[in-house]
C-alpha cells in the first residue's frame, strides 16, 4: 500500500477499520475484539468511541494465524460461555450489516459449526464458527488460516454467497482497481 495502512483506506467517508467494526457492533451479539499489529498508533483513533476490546499482536509478522489466535484467545479468556464467533478482515470493503445478519440467520436456521462466505473458489471470512472450533483455530500457524480448518470440516459447513468477497485490498494494485470500480459504478 505504498507504506500507509489498509485499514485506514476510505469507503463510503469510512475507514475500512471502522466500518468493519461499526458493522460487527450493530450486530448485537457480543463483545467485540479488534486485533491490532502493525501501525497501531495510527489505527487506534479509528476505534475512538466504540465499545471494543483493542489487543495488540506483537507477533504480526509471522503471518495472520498468530492475529486470529490472538484475538480468539483475548475473547475465549473473558467470554468462555460464547456459543460461536465471528471472524472478519478490514481488507474486504464489501462485507455489510446484511451479509453479517444473514449469515447468523443461516448458523441459527442450519445445524452446521461453520458458516462461511463462497466467493470464486474460495471459502473463507467472513466466517462462523461454533465453539468446538476454536481450539482447533488456536492451533494454526504462520499464514495458515481460517480456510485451512473450513477445508477440514467441509462436511459441517454451510455456504454463503459473497462474490463481493474476492476483493480483497491486499495491495496497491487491488486498490487502484477497486476504486476504478467504485468510481464507474
Amino acid at each position: 500500500m505504498g507504506g500507509d495502512p489498509k485499514q485506514l483506506i476510505t469507503y463510503k467517508g469510512q475507514s475500512l477499520m471502522r466500518r468493519v467494526t461499526e458493522s460487527a457492533l450493530a450486530l448485537q451479539r457480543g463483545p467485540v475484539i479488534v486485533v491490532l499489529g502493525a501501525n497501531r498508533p495510527q489505527i487506534v483513533p479509528e476505534l475512538d468511541g466504540l465499545p471494543v476490546t483493542i489487543v495488540d499482536n506483537p507477533s504480526w509478522p509471522t503471518g495472520q494465524a498468530s492475529s486470529l489466535k490472538t484475538g480468539l484467545a483475548a475473547f475465549y479468556l473473558t467470554h468462555k460461555d460464547i456459543d460461536a464467533v465471528l471472524i472478519l478482515h478490514t481488507d474486504q470493503p464489501l462485507v455489510s450489516l446484511g451479509l453479517l445478519l444473514h449469515m447468523f440467520e443461516v448458523y441459527q436456521d442450519e445445524d452446521k459449526g461453520i458458516v462461511a462466505c463462497r466467493y470464486g473458489t474460495q471459502l473463507s471470512v467472513p466466517a462462523i464458527f461454533h465453539r468446538n472450533y476454536i481450539d482447533e483455530l488456536l492451533q494454526l500457524k504462520d499464514d495458515k488460516g481460517v480456510k485451512w480448518v473450513i477445508g477440514r470440516h467441509r462436511s459441517d459447513c454451510v455456504e454463503v454467497p459473497f462474490e463481493a468477497g474476492a476483493i480483497d485490498l491486499d495491495s496497491k494494485r487491488d486498490l487502484d482497481l477497486f476504486q476504478q470500480v467504485v468510481t464507474q459504478t
